[in-house]
């Protein structure tokens, strides 16, 4: 389990989804980080965005990750943007890698979008 400081913006982290309801994430996988790291600590909760390697069910905002040494997924994968949740440590399993600028710059775009600011 990962603790209070050992998590920063941008990291892609094991995260375990279930229990879940419905339409959310299952299972253990990769997540992207994407809370500032001055709000990292201040809260006992990590906000993330899901992490799949079904690319078959990508959708018009989701972004692409090709993997590579830096982030170290084995294969090319989709941050699942319109699945934001924020997790408490006990569901932070450990690190994977770390994203590149690039993608968190198209998370940012996203997210502003989202939340239209």
């Amino acid at each position: 389990m990962l603790k209070k400081g050992g998590v920063r913006c941008g990291d892609i982290i094991w995260t375990e989804f279930n229990p879940s309801v419905g339409h959310e994430f299952q299972d253990k996988r990769p997540a992207l980080v994407i809370q500032s790291n001055q709000q990292l600590s201040k809260s006992n909760l990590v906000t993330v965005m899901p992490i799949t390697s079904n690319i078959n069910n990508r959708t018009f905002d989701d972004i692409l990750i090709q993997p590579d040494k830096v982030n170290k997924l084995n294969r090319t994968s989709v941050v699942k943007v319109y699945a934001i949740v924020s997790c408490d440590y006990q569901r932070l399993i450990g690190k994977v890698g770390m994203v590149s600028r690039e993608i968190m710059e198209q998370t940012k775009k996203y997210l502003k979008k989202h939340f239209g600011v």
